[in-house]
């Protein structure tokens, strides 16, 4: 295949064609491409354009790559049932000339007799000199037709824990390695502990959070840091010399090996501390200090402090039995006065009934589930994380969608505490009419398995797939209903995180109920109020979540401006080859509103893809108000929608109650059953008290 020394790959987005060119029934997503390559010739001494090779009919958000030579002609005609609406011609330099320098560039075409093409142009060298489609991994499409044609899963980057200027990040460690604060060695067979980003020191798990020094590699001062220095003068440098060790020695701060047959590293004249060459900077000032026994009488003292704050008044006056007797140490003394309490029946039954409503209950004494008391059907959904599936309740006829967790992954991915907070928000679901409930959790050695009830109409996702978009009436009723749904998580202090239209399913009736909060954050795990986790699906994330900023309740809102784009469109807002150019477009671009969606409709997009999250619409500082009043919502009782008692526009065609033809094929063809883990030692590598008291049966839930 011959190489040209210019090419130009091209892909149309969408186009803006006014209706009076419209043929009747027909909107602008309905318009298909033909492209024609016409080449400048020499006829009898005249110039004429003739077309050498075929005509291309690509796909809507599809790439195409065409060569680039002079007089070369690109004419893009659109058509509605082979009837050509309007046209366009552009040569093919002149696209090249406004590509910026090996970047996407995104163009408008002008049409005749009117309108207008949105196109993305990327500048290519040494390309094949034919015309023909790429694949494009990103934004393919099914065979379908234009619209939204594909399921997008959420991503999200590994859970940083910040601990005194520290980065903490789950590591799987290839080699053997030691915890430098308790100096025992790190077991396990996948993330066997914790290592800093920033001065790779290496801790167990469960020691992270007792680190007490400053990171080193750090530029942050920490108050707590520095009233730590203050109270206990812990600034006590090493003297550290090159040393021959004998035998295999650790490195005490990232854990690993000295390598090498002499002078492999370091070691205090005072405290016999070793390190390598590398680590020598980043050695804290604690020369002949117990870090563990320290950090253990700092963190008891700290407890001690807010026991009357975060306690119920029987806990705060809780009666100390402090032994004086043998309290030679001060740790001693410490763990004397604070592991002493005597706790009464009374104060016991206050404390159950405290930590109950903080959890939203545990084990109790209502009826417990298992698995055998459950037959699997059918499969719904599938991921990382396992698998969702149709089951039914032995003997009562009754059908669920079980989520099942698998605990290996959650572990290696340290998301434990991730899979509490999606069962304390699905809890809570009983409280509002838009969330999907739970019924029961509990888990086998291999799983975690949330019981919820089972939403037959199937979601938004596939409901568009059948008719490319919806028309207003539709989108603004999902949307109210929405609004009530996200409020109410907001008014929890929950921020939801992954609003798409794939987790917005419909019920028998055709309301909609929000579903999957594994990435719901809550008040509880929050700095300040804010989040900073890099999560969530890449068409829906908001400006400042990409930035790294920390964020709010508002990143769930400018999600809900996509969801009502696509919804209104039938198309994304924002598009990209990649997630560095979907993020770049997300960040500068405005998004395209067609004129088939109203003045009102476009006004609360705007609002929504607000790049200020504090001006965004549903934020108490927006210029254009509540959100409850915006102009799209012009007449809404929402009153009546809190209440569930306004009839949704669209009922889904439900045969039975275990009817799952609402869900996608691909899953429900599948064998329903749990891929088994057949290795031993990775399940005896999880710890049984991982998940204490996970298993819970809702005493409040409705069907």
């Amino acid at each position: 295949m011959a190489q040209a020394e210019n090419a130009c790959r091209l892909k149309l987005l969408r186009a803006d064609v006014p209706a009076d060119l419209l043929p009747a029934g027909c909107t602008p997503t309905d318009l298909q491409p033909a492209v024609n390559v016409k080449e400048k010739i020499e006829v009898n001494g005249e110039s004429r354009l003739v077309q050498k090779k075929k005509t291309l009919y690509p796909e809507w958000e599809k790439c195409w790559d065409t060569a680039v030579a002079d007089g070369r002609i690109l004419q893009i005609v659109l058509m509605f049932n082979q009837t050509p609406v309007v046209e366009a011609t552009m040569r093919l330099e002149d696209i090249i000339s406004k590509c910026k320098s090996d970047a996407i560039t995104h163009i408008w075409i002008n049409t005749k007799p009117n309108g207008r093409i949105l196109a993305q142009t990327r500048h290519l060298k040494n390309a094949p000199d034919d015309d023909h489609p790429v694949e494009d991994i990103m934004t393919s499409r099914s065979n379908s037709g234009p619209g939204i044609q594909r399921r997008r899963g959420a991503i999200k980057h590994a859970r940083v824990h910040e601990i005194r200027g520290h980065q903490f990040v789950a590591t799987f460690f290839r080699q053997p390695h030691f915890c430098s604060l308790c100096s025992d060695f790190m077991w396990g067979l996948n993330k066997q502990g914790y290592q800093c980003q920033l001065c790779s020191a290496a801790v167990h798990k469960k020691c992270h959070e007792k680190v007490i020094m400053q990171c080193p590699g750090s530029a942050k001062n920490t108050k707590e840091t520095m009233a730590l220095k203050e109270r206990f003068k812990v600034d006590i440098p090493h003297r550290f010399k090159t040393y021959n060790f004998k035998s295999p020695t650790f490195c005490d701060h990232c854990g690993s090996m000295l390598y090498g047959l002499f002078k492999q590293g370091l070691r205090c004249e005072v405290c016999n501390v070793a390190c390598h060459h590398k680590c020598e900077r980043l050695m804290s000032n604690l020369c002949g200090v117990n870090q563990k026994q320290l950090s253990e009488m700092y963190h008891e003292i700290k407890r001690g402090t807010h026991a009357t704050a975060s306690c119920p008044p029987n806990i705060a006056n809780l009666h100390i039995n402090g032994d004086n007797k043998n309290n030679g140490s001060l740790p001693n003394k410490l763990k004397n006065l604070f592991k002493s309490h005597q706790y009464s029946v009374e104060e016991q039954k206050d404390t159950d009934e405290y930590m109950d409503n903080i959890w939203g209950g545990g084990d109790g004494p209502v009826k417990k589930f298992a698995l055998p008391h459950f037959n699997l059907l059918k499969v719904l959904g599938k991921g990382s994380f396992g698998k969702v599936m149709l089951v039914e309740l032995k003997g009562k006829n009754e059908f669920y969608a079980m989520k099942c967790l698998k605990k290996d992954v959650i572990l290696e991915d340290d998301d434990t505490e991730c899979t509490y907070i999606e069962r304390r928000v699905l809890i809570l679901a009983s409280q509002c009419p838009f969330l999907c409930q739970l019924y029961c959790s509990f888990q086998t050695n291999e799983y975690l398995f949330f019981v919820m009830e089972y939403l037959n109409g199937g979601d938004l996702m596939h409901h568009i797939q059948q008719v490319k978009k919806f028309d207003e009436a539709r989108t603004r009723f999902y949307a109210c209903e929405i609004v009530v749904a996200l409020q109410f998580l907001h008014t929890n202090n929950i921020i939801y995180r992954d609003l798409k239209l794939d987790n917005v399913l419909l019920d028998c009736d055709g309301h909609i109920k929000l579903a999957d909060f594994g990435m719901a954050k809550t008040e509880m795990n929050r700095e300040n109020g804010m989040a900073s986790t890099f999560c969530g699906t890449p068409d829906y994330i908001s400006p400042e979540i990409i930035k790294g900023q920390l964020y709010n309740e508002a990143v769930d809102f400018w999600s809900f401006g996509v969801l009502m784009y696509e919804m209104l469109v039938g198309q994304s807002p924002f598009h990209g080859e990649g997630e560095d150019e979907l993020f770049d477009s997300i960040l500068n671009e405005r998004p395209y509103f067609p004129k088939t969606i109203s003045k009102e409709a476009a006004k609360c997009l705007s609002a929504l893809f607000d790049r200020n999250p504090n001006t965004r619409l549903g934020m108490p500082e927006c210029p254009d108000g509540p959100i409850r009043q915006h102009c799209f919502f012009r007449g809404v009782d929402w009153k009546r929608f809190e209440n569930r008692q306004v009839p949704p526009p669209f009922k889904p065609n439900i045969k039975s109650n275990s009817d799952a033809s609402n869900f996608d094929d691909d899953f429900t063809n599948e064998k329903a059953a749990l891929t088994p883990v057949h290795d031993k030692n990775l399940l005896a590598s999880i710890d049984p008290e991982a998940f204490l008291n996970f298993s819970y049966t809702n005493p409040h839930f409705s069907k």
